[in-house]
């Protein structure tokens, strides 16, 4: 199986030992306090399951300015987006050696992690619009990231990390949420070598399928990880526990069996387009799988990216032997009416747009709250009925 990134074995954060983390939990009643924000949260979880890996914890403002700036922390490590512990509001922790971490997205904000602290770093608001364009390749507060990481906070409270929970995702989705650890041994116990993973914030569409499809026949891969983030996104995206019902009703009915593992991730979508999908590969590699599916406006949001900067990305500015994993390069998927299945649009020259059955996010979500049947060129009945039944309940 593929190595994971930067290291021979992973290195999750999460304290295993029962007796052990026990222990923590109380000693973090004794320890000054400090309430994550969400993003910092999902980091946090994100190091204790194993996709971070081999971080050990949250950066100082020296790595985050050299991650944002040339994609590798001051000591060269290969990484693409800064992991930042940022607050507002450090005077309850300025003499703090050790805290306990507490989670703002369960009630009563239990202790998620305690932190030994090596530095809290103060960023001007120049230097923070400084991280943001390079990361978002943009400063504009439209953005939903940019906004998100130009209002968490000026200081950087840095050091390694002991996770002691997974927050609200092993509850919430006992089914669907995994480790990076947990996919290696499935992907191990199915004797899958070569994986292609998915990744996915929204519902499967047949495009989507037949991607996923198209990329394990041309890849010869032994199957495919779809991968739902499970975390915060913006308003209007479909709630995780929708999506989840709604991709595995795909998978159970038109997916070959044991070639599809359905799992999920705890983490908070930056929508950081090019400099995401590397963070996406990194998560990937760590899971154990060979190859991405890269496609249209990956990770992306509005107009803020060109529709395959995140494919060129790989091409020209991730060095050689940064990562193991490959990419897999996606066209837009879309249905021929000529040809009548799924294609990528790339390989129609002759189809014009009106040969494509298409249908805008904007209009899918028109038609299914007006309860309307989408295309079944567009949409698989079971899963369009499943997607109509949540915005039937929530208009």
């Amino acid at each position: 199986m593929i190595k994971p990134h930067g290291t021979d074995e992973l290195r999750p954060l999460f304290v295993e030992d029962e007796d052990k983390r026990q222990t923590l939990l109380k000693e973090a009643e004794t320890l000054p306090q400090l309430l994550l924000n969400s993003a910092a949260a999902a980091n946090a979880v994100m190091l204790g399951a194993g996709y971070f890996s081999p971080l050990s914890g949250y950066m100082n403002a020296a790595d985050a300015v050299s991650v944002a700036q040339e994609m590798h922390t001051v000591d060269g490590l290969f990484w693409p987006v800064p992991c930042l512990n940022m607050c507002s509001d450090a005077s309850a922790i300025v003499a703090a050696g050790r805290m306990a971490l507490r989670d703002p997205n369960v009630a009563g904000s239990p202790v998620l992690a305690i932190q030994d602290v090596t530095s809290i770093d103060t960023l001007s608001d120049e230097q923070l619009a400084g991280i943001a364009e390079k990361v978002f390749g943009t400063t504009d507060l439209d953005h939903p990231g940019v906004a998100t990481f130009t209002t968490s906070g000026n200081h950087l409270v840095a050091g390694p990390l002991q996770v002691l929970n997974y927050s609200y995702f092993e509850q919430d989705f006992p089914d669907t949420f995994r480790t990076a650890m947990q996919i290696r041994a499935g992907i191990a116990a199915n004797g899958w070598e070569k994986v292609v993973a998915f990744q996915t914030r929204n519902p499967m569409h047949r495009a989507h399928e037949e991607l996923c499809k198209m990329a394990r026949e041309a890849l010869g891969a032994d199957g495919v990880l779809i991968h739902m983030l499970l975390g915060k996104l913006k308003p209007g995206d479909i709630p995780a526990d929708v999506r989840d019902a709604a991709i595995r009703r795909m998978v159970e009915l038109y997916f070959p069996e044991n070639t599809v593992m359905v799992t999920g991730y705890g983490f908070d979508m930056l929508y950081a387009g090019p400099r995401e999908a590397v963070l996406h590969a990194v998560f990937r590699q760590n899971a154990g799988c060979s190859h991405l599916i890269v496609g249209r406006d990956h990770a992306g949001v509005g107009s803020y990216y060109g529709p395959f900067d995140a494919q060129a990305i790989f091409r020209e500015q991730v060095p050689d032997g940064a990562l193991e994993i490959r990419i897999f390069e996606a066209d837009h998927t879309a249905y021929s009416k000529k040809l009548n299945r799924v294609v990528m649009m790339r390989d129609v020259p002759d189809h014009g747009m009106e040969d494509f059955v298409l249908l805008s996010g904007t209009k899918v979500r028109e038609m299914l709250a007006a309860g309307q049947s989408l295309p079944e060129e567009f949409a698989r009945p079971e899963v369009a009925l499943i997607l109509m039944e949540h915005y039937r309940h929530a208009n």
